[in-house]
């Protein structure tokens, strides 16, 4: 009462056998020959003898679950598919796929369990320096599924654009993610940075980080340093949690994690200083990336308010002035950046990190409004210490700029997702 799969050894010839179940309620599903002198099942791969030389022509190799799947896809047309037998990828069958292609597709099952297989096989196979490639399949399906009910033309096609297995790891921690906090959006960051540090500086690079960072909201130059190799264990790198989301309203507490939950900003940590200030300069870094929206948002700021840093306070008063177009050239009657060498290193930067970032008037308003919640809370700790009686008035204030900035926030991370998805 079992279908009967001949299990073969590179040459063709027969070792043992696979049998599977024929009612669902027949236990167990499969029934294989046990391990033995002759038959080792971590040894071979499905369908191996047949697909060898279809995987030499292609230059790569499918390697799918089981039995039936390779059937299915050899069926259709694509005869380099190979199968794993339903156990994890051992050092042994990834040398026999080695010896076959030097491109590996996985075309394992598009649920949790197929997809952890995928991240065991690409930890095996990368000491073969095998390339590795994902076919996407729609959620719930294998490939003998896909081809029964969409036809041969929908697996080709998911074969033909597989992804980079780096894209598959980067796109799976964007879709598992919490991005709804600063914390989930911290244990993003913290679980894509050992990717990118295998990374060399490319176009996939780059194609990547502006994934992340159209996915977190968060400025291209923010991003790349967020998922730099030096960005430690513990957290995202200075500025990327204030760059996208402030305490809420009647927090007390910094962007960022602190000693005291409730320090002061304007007497805060180091790490909190160079928190605002990376803020600062992103949006300084925006206004150059878009001038003429940048121009009107600076006119209309209190530069003392909004920006701690008296450097890049320097640089916002030199941009609003006419600075934008040509932030290296000197406006009428400025200070000669030659007499402050500080200031040119800065507007360096920025020019720098301009060119990185794609004209966007949605995330230069939330990183407005992000630097307008700072100043109202640098002034509600003022207040504090003062004893005054203005607290009350700026908290109402502070709530009003918290309900706007969620709201530009939400606008982003709503034309990030049509962008990408």
């Amino acid at each position: 009462g079992r279908i009967m799969f001949p299990l073969a050894d590179i040459r063709g010839r027969v070792l043992g056998f696979g049998a599977r179940a024929m009612r669902e309620d027949q236990r167990p599903k499969y029934l294989n020959t046990a391990d033995n002198a002759i038959y080792h099942k971590g040894s071979h791969l499905f369908g191996a003898h047949l697909a060898r030389a279809h995987a030499a022509r292609a230059g790569e190799v499918i390697l799918c679950e089981g039995y039936t799947d390779t059937v299915a896809l050899h069926q259709a047309g694509m005869r380099n598919a190979v199968g794993l037998m339903g156990t994890a990828l051992t050092d042994e069958q990834v040398a026999e796929l080695a010896r076959m292609a030097h491109t590996v597709l996985l075309a394992l099952d598009a649920d949790s369990a197929g997809q952890e297989a995928m991240l065991r096989s690409a930890r095996v196979a990368a000491k073969r320096r095998l390339e590795l490639r994902v076919v996407e399949l729609p959620e719930g399906t294998d490939p003998a599924e896909l081809i029964r009910r969409h036809g041969s033309e929908a697996m080709a096609r998911a074969v033909e654009e597989a992804v980079a297995f780096i894209r598959f790891q980067v796109e799976r921690v964007l879709q598992d993610g919490d991005d709804s906090s600063a914390e989930g959006r911290d244990r993003m960051l913290e679980e894509l940075r050992p990717l990118f540090a295998e990374l060399p500086e490319s176009a996939t690079r780059m194609e990547l980080t502006r994934l992340v960072s159209n996915r977190l909201a968060l400025p291209d130059r923010i991003a790349e340093k967020a998922l730099s190799a030096g960005g430690g264990g513990s957290g995202a790198r200075p500025g990327v949690r204030a760059a996208v989301r402030p305490a809420a309203a009647g927090e007390g507490r910094p962007p960022m994690s602190a000693p005291a939950a409730d320090a002061p900003q304007q007497e805060g940590p180091a790490g909190d200083l160079q928190a605002r200030e990376e803020t600062e300069r992103a949006f300084l870094a925006l206004c150059i990336a878009s001038p003429q929206e940048g121009a009107g948002l600076l006119e209309a700021m209190d530069l003392e308010q909004h920006f701690a840093s008296p450097l890049v306070r320097r640089a916002a008063a030199r941009l609003r002035a006419g600075g934008l177009a040509d932030p290296i050239k000197d406006p009428p009657g400025a200070v000669a950046l030659e007499d402050d060498p500080q200031l040119k290193e800065l507007l360096a930067e920025l020019i720098v990190g301009a060119g990185r970032e794609h004209p966007d008037r949605a995330m230069l308003e939330v990183q407005r409004l992000q630097l307008e919640l700072a100043g109202v809370e640098r002034e509600i700790q003022r207040a504090r210490g003062s004893g005054g009686g203005e607290v009350s008035r700026l908290a109402r204030r502070k709530a009003e700029i918290k309900h706007e900035f969620d709201q530009a926030n939400e606008r982003v991370l709503e034309e990030s997702g049509n962008s990408t998805g």
